[in-house]
């Protein structure tokens, strides 16, 4: 028997939340909307008052968070993803609050906790969401038995400038695609909600990608048609998913910081978009609205956050939401509008279970983390996500006598992990030269040449320090290159193929790491033209989570794989790419530009003023990619024909399928990537040249024959006007493609009539 109601299972959510929220005070009630990070203990017996002062606020701020879980006067805590430390906190605040509330435990599990999978854009560019949700799945069982309830993921900004380093977290430059993608990853991290699954928080609400320069946390102008037609449908999809957290994002959107930004966290968000769950702001995006010269102090900043709709506050130190009693009192904000973040939070404790099972199982966590299925799935992951860019028939490689692996990144474990990546174990990892050498065993010899070091940053990353367990990163530049290059070239003379693996470091790409430049760092390029001059077929894999400029290996090496960072079984996955064990089907998320001074460059664009000249935009060379999106190669060749419509005209508000044939006229298996794009002829705005609205991963045997099917309704056929400033779907026509990337050539028309006209 229960005491009182909020203690009672049978009751529903929303009345055990009324019971409890009515009991709590209003200084109770800033706790909850409170979240710390937590960096660790402080060692017994430390005088920290002898240490520097900078060192000092640093140490203090475990003390900081000790004092809140004790007393209650905290709702989450971020950064923890040990069981038992995760259970001995949560005891701690329990036992502080006068309501035994328990704690919600948030981390960035991004692509993989001890499992670690390819990197959020490789999983994009499997095309494939039914894999991606089984991997997010994965995760978060990984995740919860590691006492974590809450993933601040999927990241499901469109990135359009591959100078943004986040855009290795992105979901692509495309909104039909990218939103597939996010409400894949909700619905694997969620699930039911039951044991094993976590809360997913889509993240950065709303234009984060659309930062000016690609540079980190600079503001972002963004138009209402793009920002509606463009940033916005990911996250409506991942709400459909049933998403129960948005993350708001740092910078400000069109002059106003989004986690004070009262349209969009209101009006559109939940309003437009319909979100019922609870927005948490990015680390310190609150007190940051001071730094932006937006809001005037810290209480200031908590008003404009809690009456923007803003719930929770990421905080490293001195929250700004401390003062919510005082802005209350003030009359700033009203408790009322308290009450409602507050009763959003607890929704997601109790709907959790955290209430009946707060606490972690520490027995049985490491056998869940090391689960031999998670590290199979992370290989067919990193299997269906590489993409082969160029293949002039040395791919697959026939069982050669030799093989010459050169670049650093082929045997540094770490760097095939990836970035964002916390929970890893190192050493569990298969490097792309173990890969290999497991994969052809004693049938051939496998040397191995280091070659140049990759220089390191100009700044240094923030996150290197996090990570628990940085072994394998490649060595950087040394005054030996020059005799590095000389081995490798040797190595690779003596060799019947050279696999050159060439990229950027993990730490070189995603938060805080955006580039200037798209070109490979230091020697790698000559590294590679060297080996080339021997005249070995040379086989180039890419590490990296953004394109690079490869015009000149593109049009000198027999092959170009890019593997991206491919995860704990990265290496045995390309191993068997390169031997054709499977066939290469990834495909772009993106428009692979030739040079930097092309960015941003996308597959999308409006028609304009003179089409036909739209390769000739600057006078020095080709305005055109050199990958388009949705572009990838493969081992077999696939001929697309009959492309037809179930009715050649439909009304407004109807819909359509479309029908293609698809032949495998190799004999080898494979899969394809089938996409459809169209074109608005005209309307009451000028539609982009190419839009994608359907795609289909499917396995087709070596000569066989598949039909694949589309429909094409109001959703896919309708867009928002900044004419109308609303909505719309327009009588016009219609252009449509269908093929294995946007450049398709096999088109049919579509007419759409008003309604009333004839059909």
């Amino acid at each position: 028997m229960t005491d009182l109601p909020y203690q009672d299972a049978s009751l529903p959510t929303a009345a055990r939340v009324d019971d409890l929220l009515a009991r709590m005070t209003i200084e109770e009630k800033a706790g909850q909307l409170t979240q710390y990070f937590c960096f660790g203990e402080v060692p017994e017996g430390l005088d920290i008052e002898a240490l520097p002062v900078e060192h000092q606020a640093f140490l203090r701020q475990p003390q900081m968070v000790e004092a809140a879980a004790a007393r209650g006067g905290v709702g989450s805590l971020l950064f923890i993803k040990d069981a038992a430390v995760a259970n001995r906190y949560q005891r701690k605040v329990i036992d502080g609050s006068r309501h035994g509330i328990p704690l919600i435990f948030g981390f960035d599990v991004i692509h993989g906790l001890r499992t670690v999978f390819p990197v959020p854009l490789a999983q994009t560019a499997s095309w494939d969401p039914a894999l991606i949700e089984a991997a997010q799945r994965v995760a978060a069982r990984e995740a919860r038995a590691s006492g974590i309830h809450w993933t601040f993921a999927p990241m499901i900004d469109i990135a359009r400038d591959p100078r943004w380093g986040r855009i290795v977290e992105s979901i692509g430059e495309d909104p039909h695609l990218g939103s597939a993608v996010a409400a894949a990853q909700v619905r694997g991290f969620q699930g039911d909600l039951s044991h094993e699954n976590v809360l997913a928080g889509p993240k950065h609400f709303a234009g984060y990608g659309a930062a000016r320069g690609g540079r980190d946390y600079d503001d972002a102008e963004v138009s209402d048609a793009e920002l509606r037609n463009v940033y916005l449908p990911p996250f409506a999809a991942a709400i459909e998913a049933g998403a129960e957290n948005i993350m708001s994002a740092y910078m400000d959107l069109n002059g106003v910081p989004a986690s004070g930004n009262a349209w969009l966290l209101t009006e559109v968000l939940r309003e437009e978009l319909g979100f019922t769950g609870f927005v948490v702001s990015d680390a310190n995006a609150v007190k940051s609205m001071e730094v932006q010269h937006f809001a005037a102090d810290a209480t200031d900043a908590a008003a404009r956050a809690i009456d923007a709709g803003l719930d929770m506050e990421m905080a490293v130190m001195d929250p700004a939401f401390d003062t919510i009693p005082a802005a209350v009192k003030s009359g700033a904000i009203t408790e009322g509008q308290v009450d409602s973040a507050v009763r959003r939070v607890l929704s997601a404790k109790f709907r959790l279970g955290l209430f009946e099972n707060p606490f972690a199982d520490e027995d049985t966590a490491e056998s869940i983390l090391v689960d031999p299925a998670h590290r199979e799935l992370a290989q067919t992951s990193a299997e269906r996500s590489a993409v082969l860019l160029k293949n002039d028939g040395t791919l697959p490689i026939a069982g050669p006598a030799s093989i010459a692996v050169i670049g650093q990144l082929a045997d540094s474990k770490r760097d095939t992990l990836g970035p964002w990546v916390f929970g890893h174990v190192t050493d569990e990892t298969v490097s792309i030269l173990d890969g290999l050498r497991s994969r052809v065993g004693p049938d051939a010899r496998v040397d191995h040449a280091p070659g140049v070091g990759i220089p390191d940053r100009i700044f240094p990353s923030p996150f290197d320090a996090q990570d628990p367990d940085p072994g394998g990163k490649a060595i950087g530049v040394t005054d030996d290159d020059d005799a590095a290059i000389e081995h490798a070239v040797t190595v690779a003379a003596a060799a019947d193929v050279a696999v050159v693996v060439v990229g950027e470091r993990q730490n070189q790409i995603g938060e805080t790491a955006s580039r200037s430049t798209l070109d490979l760092a230091g020697r790698q390029l000559e590294l590679v033209q060297r080996v080339v001059e021997t005249g070995t077929p040379v086989v180039v894999v890419l590490m990296s989570g953004r394109p690079l400029d490869v015009r000149w290996i593109d049009e000198h090496a027999s092959a170009i794989v890019q593997a991206w960072y491919p995860g704990t079984r990265g290496g045995d996955a390309i191993a068997r790419l390169l031997f054709g064990d499977v066939s290469p089907a990834g495909r772009l998320p993106f428009t692979w530009p030739r040079h930097v001074g092309q960015v941003p460059l996308i597959y999308s664009h409006l028609r304009t003023f003179a089409p036909e000249n739209q390769d000739k935009r600057y006078w020095n060379e080709q305005s055109t990619p050199l990958y388009p999106f949705g572009y990838g190669l493969s081992y077999a060749s696939f001929d697309y024909s009959n492309l037809r419509l179930e009715n050649e005209t439909i009304t407004v508000g109807g819909s359509v399928v479309v029908s293609v044939d698809v032949t495998n006229t190799s004999e080898f298996d494979a899969d394809e990537v089938v996409q459809l794009y169209i074109h608005q002829r005209y309307g009451a705005s000028s539609r982009p040249v190419r839009e994608l609205k359907g795609f289909s991963r499917v396995a087709i045997a070596g000569g066989e024959t598949t039909t694949v099917t589309f429909e094409l309704g109001p959703a896919e056929l309708g867009y928002w006007s900044a004419a109308t400033r609303t909505r719309v779907q327009d009588a016009t026509v219609l252009d449509l493609w269908v093929g294995g990337d946007s450049t398709a050539p096999l088109s049919t028309v579509l007419t759409v009539v008003a309604n009333g006209a004839s059909a």
